[in-house]
């Protein structure tokens, strides 16, 4: 009598590592190596792969409101394969499955008559006991490149949920195997969206990967919400604010809907790490927009903004840093080529030094040179560093100031990217900004008009920046931690 067949409740994720959580399993309990060919059909999700010699496949049965997907063994067999045995493989792959005529089938046969794609995967995989629940650590090669996974399994959904949360991921979206791999090696155009929720503005990208790998941008933009309003003074996100970002965040997530994404990560920045009042946020965007946003720490927000900084850079770049500016902190990248060497985040944002000196309007010259003289004293951390052989800028204010000093109206983001900013410039724009109050500047062709009390203190950021480092000019990047993101949570590439 063959034992029970019972269905297991997974959940997955990928990076490029994952150290703190390696920390906690401890020792592996079994580490295993294997070379495994994966069936691939670019409308299925379905698990089907050949490993020693036979071929294994899972369907996946049902996904609960938590997003955890159950998995049931549908079959297991010698390669070649019965034409009964063929027939279950194709339809669990979906599509139209032909007549087979044949009585057994090799997987060239299956492969070659079937629109199917085979990849081959290399696997390291560690396994551990976490919270009751089967957790797997794995590295998994392809040709086209290679991607950590954490994966946790059970019988028991809850006890799955439990773990994820135990371990941090709770924020973080389900994403199977093949539906990686596709990802990874190029199977089928599919879209996913990222929502960058700052002090000042969120910011919504969608991606469309498609068949060869390659990224096409199907939306981005900003919106200017001020969640950050008041915060500097009071510690706390205002009902307004939170109110205002969540309305902006539940658009955007009905816009990706309607564009057709299969999934959406959202991540929160400095207002989010500062107010104490967090939470009620966090809760107010479930409830409006049913997503979780998951509030990083500054050095990762750094990463993912140096990330896509440098994905249009060869491999020979030298010495480079890359910061990124917002409303309430900015992040700072050392690194050469694409290789990071060190990186924070520091509490300067345009958002904080505008209510700090009333930068919002006219001002006089001593209270700009006060502003600069302040945020010079917040950003010592850049103090006796060598000059970079490229510096990078990133962010609102720095975007803007481009978008100025070219008199862009429409804002185009192709033309920005790329930019050379010098002190001069950024000088001028500094005086010019300096003499009109915000309704003035709302004026001042190629500026944003929801930049206009922000602009200011923005720009006086970027110039200490460019004097702390020793730059007489940077270049200006219209990517961002949105284009970092998506990159790294759903494949290998750039969404330029």
């Amino acid at each position: 009598m063959k034992p029970e067949i019972v269905p297991r409740w997974e959940w997955r994720t990928f990076g490029d590592g994952f150290p703190d959580v390696e920390a906690r399993l401890g020792p592996a309990e079994n580490v295993r190596e294997s070379d495994e060919l994966y069936l691939l059909r670019a409308g299925s999700d379905s698990s089907v792969k050949v490993r020693g010699g036979q071929m294994d496949v899972k369907r996946l049965e049902r996904v609960s409101d938590e997003g955890l997907e159950q998995w049931r063994p549908v079959l297991k067999a010698d390669v070649p394969l019965t034409a009964e045995d063929a027939r279950l493989v194709l339809e669990a792959l979906g599509g139209t499955t032909p007549e087979l005529e044949q009585r057994e089938y090799s997987v060239d046969e299956l492969v070659g008559a079937n629109d199917l794609h085979a990849v081959e995967v290399h696997k390291r995989r560690a396994h551990y006991t976490f919270e009751g629940c089967m957790t797997e650590l794995s590295e998994i090669g392809t040709d086209r490149g290679s991607r950590r996974t954490i994966a946790v399994e059970s019988e028991d959904p809850a006890r799955v949920l439990a773990a994820v949360r135990e371990l941090g991921f709770e924020p973080r979206r389900n994403v199977n195997l093949p539906r990686a791999l596709k990802t990874l090696v190029g199977v089928g155009a599919r879209r996913y969206a990222v929502i960058d929720v700052g002090t000042n503005s969120v910011k919504f990208h969608v991606g469309e990967r498609r068949a060869d790998g390659s990224w096409a941008t199907v939306a981005d933009r900003a919106e200017v919400t001020r969640l950050g309003e008041g915060l500097d003074a009071t510690g706390r996100l205002g009902e307004q604010p939170m109110q205002r970002t969540a309305a902006a965040i539940g658009a955007m997530v009905d816009e990706a809907k309607d564009d057709g994404v299969e999934e959406i990560a959202a991540v929160g920045t400095a207002g989010l790490r500062i107010a104490a009042n967090s939470a009620d946020f966090l809760q107010a965007v479930r409830d409006r927009a049913g997503v979780e946003v998951e509030v990083i720490s500054g050095e990762e927000e750094g990463r993912l903004a140096y990330l896509a900084a440098t994905a249009d850079l060869d491999d020979s770049a030298g010495s480079l840093v890359v910061f990124d500016t917002g409303g309430g902190s900015s992040q700072f990248t050392f690194g050469r080529g694409r290789e990071v060497e060190e990186r924070f985040s520091v509490n300067v944002g345009a958002a904080r030094f505008t209510e700090r000196f009333g930068l919002d309007g006219v001002v006089e010259q001593d209270t700009v040179a006060s502003a600069r003289d302040a945020i010079a004293a917040d950003l010592s951390r850049l103090d006796g560093r060598p000059e970079p052989e490229t510096l990078i800028g990133m962010g609102g204010a720095n975007t803007n100031l481009a978008a100025v000093k070219l008199a862009l109206d429409p804002y185009d983001a192709e033309a920005v990217h790329g930019t050379v900013l010098d002190a001069a410039e950024i000088d001028r724009q500094i005086e010019l900004y300096r003499t009109k109050d915000a309704d003035e500047r709302r004026g001042i062709v190629g500026l944003q008009p929801a930049r206009a009390e922000v602009i200011l203190a923005g720009a006086c950021i970027v110039r200490t920046v460019l004097a702390k480092l020793g730059r007489d000019s940077l270049t200006v990047s219209d990517r961002g931690l949105r284009h970092g993101l998506i990159r790294e949570r759903f494949g290998a590439g750039s969404s330029g």
